[in-house]
């Protein structure tokens, strides 16, 4: 049985964070593969900045460089909200050979009892906790914890360094930020 690291957000946009949670996540578990699922429409915050379509080709270009990292678009080919209850039924359904480990920082492990269908979710995937900054992995559900170092990058800090004129060199890789570049992403509208 395959074991797979599910990495969902909005990767508005993608940066060297998430890349780090999920190698880390990876190795400690020894998973075969991590499946970045970018959302179409989050259900627990604004909608996404850049459209799915621009955040879909950076989490592409984010990625290219580890073998063991994949991109599964289940979540922008539907409409409205991305609840993960809907993504795992259908990716358990789909995939009744894998074992998924659903990784969430730590901000969203104290957010679980609020989860769409939690208990539900709690039979079709592992839960996996990663450190955040000013959040505890308290919970009552069962949490796997893995270490990570704590990076303090953000993608709303990104886009407010963008807006900004300032450099984002080291907090996204270098085929993400010369996306955003050519295409004039997060520019003052």
């Amino acid at each position: 049985m395959k074991s797979i690291g599910i990495l969902g957000g909005t990767f508005d946009p993608p940066h060297l964070g998430h890349l780090i949670i999920a190698e880390e996540v990876r190795v400690a578990l020894k998973l075969d593969e991590i499946w970045f699922i970018p959302s179409q429409e989050p259900p627990h915050k604004e909608k996404a900045f850049i459209g799915a379509p621009h955040r879909v080709e950076m989490v592409k270009r984010a990625i290219s460089s580890n073998p063991s990292f994949k991109l599964n678009t289940i979540e922008v080919s539907r409409s409205g909200k991305s609840y993960t209850f809907e993504t795992m039924k259908q990716l358990t359904k789909d995939n009744p050979d894998i074992k998924f480990h659903f990784i969430i920082g730590a901000d969203m492990v104290e957010y679980l009892p609020n989860w769409n269908h939690i208990n539900n979710l709690l039979d079709m995937v592992i839960f996996v906790g990663v450190k955040r900054k000013g959040y505890k992995l308290n919970s009552k559900y069962s949490i796997v914890e893995v270490n990570v170092p704590l990076i303090e990058i953000s993608s709303t800090n990104i886009k407010e360094r963008l807006n900004n004129n300032t450099s984002i060199k080291y907090m996204v890789p270098d085929a993400v930020e010369n996306y955003i570049k050519e295409k004039q992403l997060y520019e003052k509208r």
